[in-house]
């Protein structure tokens, strides 16, 4: 198996637009190979984007944009809705401005479900793609392990076939907290936080997380198992048992992972540290898209906080979600203070 470092090195990387053709930059390569539409969808002028965090496809190919709000937008709603052609169709959301971070979208019958995470406010809530809430959840104290609502950050959950629930509180104490179908608590796992306060630097031991911040039951598994993507020194992906028992680790082509999507047996990972990876059924990275990565070796701390102008065409900053549409076509939502939303049509 390829280290990391050389995983990263033999992956395909931005492929600019041969003369005659498109402007607009290439990216990936063979059939992965994408065309680049940055800032894609049409924004009413009376909303602004802050940070997009979430973005999800519905059945019906709506796109569903969560992001902070920035501090100039006229409207204070969080989650914006677009047509498949990126026109806007409606918002709302104004109780999630500043918080509104994780974004999980799923089929449950014939109808759609939001599920958000509000790491700010602390609490996880279902409700309809219009914005009817179905139920919301707050620190989980049946754990024993808050002493005020206040240390509970979740980033963003999973939902398991059987309706169990996973919420990776990420900004917190770094557990995965277990719920069952009907939201009664039933274990946490993970967890590290003392550890990491102890040695920022150091990698903790398999079973324990560091800033657990993807998370999804992979589809591709005949057993269904929870994924965890971490961040900081354990730069890593952690494969877990549903009843939370440590399995593996996927570490090849992983920096700072942020979401989980799937199409087929292809993994879509977009990473906080400027790029967006594709893996195959057995986890090893296809192909790298639209590296970012400064030659210092930061990525969004040089440039997340600038205008749009500042921001090199074909090239990521902070990747923070990313969806599948059923063509192949990739949507990307950025951690960036003005917004970014980024369409890769798939080319091939």
């Amino acid at each position: 198996m390829l280290t990391r470092r050389q995983a990263a090195a033999s992956l395909p990387f931005l492929i600019t637009a041969a003369k005659g053709q498109s402007a607009l930059p290439r990216m990936g390569a063979g059939a992965h190979t994408y065309e680049c539409h940055h800032d894609f969808l049409q924004v009413p002028t009376h909303i602004k984007f802050g940070n997009t965090h979430g973005i999800v496809i519905t059945s019906d190919r709506r796109i569903v944009v969560a992001h902070t709000v920035h501090k100039t937008s006229e409207s204070p709603d969080s989650i914006c809705i677009f047509d498949e052609q990126g026109k806007f169709i409606k918002s709302w959301g104004a109780d999630m401005r500043g918080g509104a971070h994780g974004l999980l979208l799923r089929r449950e019958g014939t109808t759609d479900y939001l599920y958000h995470c509000d790491n700010v406010k602390g609490f996880v809530r279902k409700s309809t793609i219009d914005g009817d809430v179905v139920w919301v959840m707050h620190a989980p104290v049946a754990s024993g392990l808050y002493t005020k609502a206040s240390e509970y950050k979740p980033a963003t959950l999973a939902v398991a076939p059987n309706g169990h629930i996973y919420v990776a509180d990420g900004y917190g104490k770094f557990y995965i907290h277990h719920f069952d179908d009907k939201l009664r608590f039933v274990r946490s796992f993970g967890g590290s936080r003392e550890l990491m306060d102890r040695d920022r630097n150091a990698e903790t031991p398999q079973g324990t997380t560091i800033w657990p911040h993807a998370i999804a039951i992979d589809p591709r598994s005949a057993t269904p198992r929870l994924m965890v993507g971490e961040r900081g020194a354990n730069s890593r992906v952690q494969y877990f048992s549903l009843d939370g028992q440590p399995q593996e680790i996927v570490k090849d082509g992983v920096r700072w992972p942020s979401t989980f999507d799937f199409l087929g047996g292809t993994m879509l990972m977009p990473d906080l540290k400027a790029v967006v990876t594709l893996f195959d059924a057995k986890n090893q990275p296809i192909v790298q898209l639209g590296d970012g990565r400064q030659p210092d070796g930061k990525t969004y701390e040089n440039l997340r906080t600038l205008d749009r102008n500042a921001f090199t065409p074909g090239q990521f900053i902070a990747p923070h979600a990313a969806s599948f549409d059923p063509d192949g076509n990739i949507y990307v939502a950025e951690w960036v203070e003005v917004g970014r939303i980024t369409k890769l049509k798939k080319l091939s």
